[in-house]
């Protein structure tokens, strides 16, 4: 299973953003007194006791839209809704209940998924009366928080994650290997999910963003058994004017967390995009696997060294992920189509690997050997043992004499001898450096 995702809604101006900032302990969404500032980077890690979750920030009223805050609710709550795990549903206690909070309340108590509802701008005792209006609600016991002070947020958060043992996908589903394809509009994502399915499930069209939510679709072949993503395709900032393309965005997000390996489609003709580049950095974060899919390779003159050179190209722009998978395809002809299962499931065994502690310390001292760690300040690394803790991602941990000891360049010398060992091409992985005392 993945995170649990907990999606924040609420009407414009009622705190959202504050709240979703003093969470994820970092400023990351615009804050300010205007209804519909939030804009850019609507998700984030957040941990409370033992559970690890993903918060994601609905945002408000677009400016330029005609839409009444009403229909912006409807819609924002409906993503919600599809997305979330649990739904934590903030009003304004200083202003009141309105009839937006009563129209989303209606969809959220349909929806069957968990909601807390969450009074906020709650900042003093005296103001605990104004929670109880919000009873009218009809979805269970308002808790109060001040978002801007930080008060009552353990309260709201333990409402939180009573709800993550419950919340999420069935268990048959883990079988499966989840597959989510990300990219720009109109790069061909539709179109090959369709081949792989050999039928038209996915709309195809050639008008860019015509995949509007992420859908899923089952499939069986003597590969496996997968779960298919088609994501809505990003767009570039500037040209994200309609409130459902922002959702879009939030979908692809949602997306690559529950997916285990990520496949980012590129046009041929067009190459690698900076929009491509942030969203596939996003899964590289998460260590998820990676596979990178050249689409419209038909349309491309070529000759015997065209491939190379592309790769090269595309590879020098991808740099911070030198481990992923490459595949040139035409989804249109079915031209290396039957890879593409082939090399996800490639990539899904490393993602889940494990390696036993004895071969991986006999692996680890031998590069040691091979070449000394470099003198940091006035110490030298010293690693007394490594063990593996967990797999997807395949998680380790050094056990060093000092952490500050490890230069960046004798880490990734590690990183990549333990790669060439055991063979972790097309999966991100991570390596934690806790000291131990002698």
């Amino acid at each position: 299973m993945g995170k649990p995702i907990v999606a924040i809604v609420g009407r414009p101006n009622v705190g959202k953003s504050t709240l979703f900032n003093k969470l994820a302990g970092k400023r990351i969404s615009i804050v300010q007194d205007t209804p519909g500032v939030t804009r850019d980077r609507v998700y984030a890690e957040a941990e409370w006791l033992t559970h690890n979750f993903t918060m994601i920030d609905t945002g408000g009223i677009e400016p330029e839209s005609e839409n009444t805050i009403v229909k912006q609710m409807r819609r924002q709550a409906q993503i919600a809704i599809e997305t979330a795990d649990v739904i934590v549903f903030i009003v304004d206690g200083k202003e009141g209940l309105t009839a937006a909070d009563r129209e989303v309340a209606q969809m959220l108590r349909k929806s069957k998924k968990p909601v807390v509802l969450v009074v906020n701008k709650i900042d003093s005792l005296k103001d605990e009366a104004n929670a109880f209006e919000f009873y009218n609600l009809g979805i269970g016991d308002p808790v109060t928080i001040s978002a801007s002070q930080g008060l009552g947020l353990g309260d709201m958060l333990d409402e939180v994650v009573k709800h993550f043992d419950t919340a999420g996908a069935d268990e048959e589903e883990d079988e499966y290997i989840r597959i989510a394809m990300i990219g720009k509009p109109n790069v061909g994502k539709s179109s090959l999910i369709n081949k792989l399915l050999g039928e038209e499930r996915v709309i195809v069209s050639d008008v860019p963003g015509t995949t509007r939510d992420a859908i899923d679709s089952y499939l069986e072949t003597e590969e496996g058994k997968f779960i298919l993503i088609d994501t809505a395709g990003l767009r570039r900032k500037s040209k994200v004017k309609e409130e459902i393309e922002r959702y879009s965005v939030i979908r692809t997000y949602a997306a690559i967390e529950r997916a285990d390996v990520c496949i980012l489609m590129i046009d041929a003709q067009e190459g690698v995009t900076d929009q491509d580049e942030k969203i596939i950095g996003y899964a590289h974060e998460l260590n998820k696997a990676i596979m990178v899919i050249v689409n419209k390779w038909d349309l491309v003159e070529k000759d015997d060294k065209t491939m190379n050179l592309y790769l090269k190209d595309i590879q020098s722009n991808l740099s911070f992920m030198p481990y992923a998978h490459y595949l040139f395809i035409s989804a249109l002809t079915g031209q290396r189509v039957h890879k593409v299962l082939e090399i996800a499931k490639m990539c899904y065994n490393n993602y889940s690997k494990r390696v036993s502690t004895g071969i991986l310390n006999e692996v680890i001292n031998k590069a040691v050997l091979m070449k000394e760690p470099p003198v940091v300040g006035l110490k030298r690394l010293k690693i007394y043992y490594a063990t593996q803790v967990a797999n997807k991602p395949p998680k380790f941990i050094f056990f060093v004499n000092d952490s500050n000891t490890v230069h960046f360049s004798y880490g990734r010398y590690l990183e990549n001898q333990l790669r060439e060992s055991f063979d972790f091409k097309g999966t991100g992985i991570e390596i934690e450096y806790r000291e131990r005392k002698e």
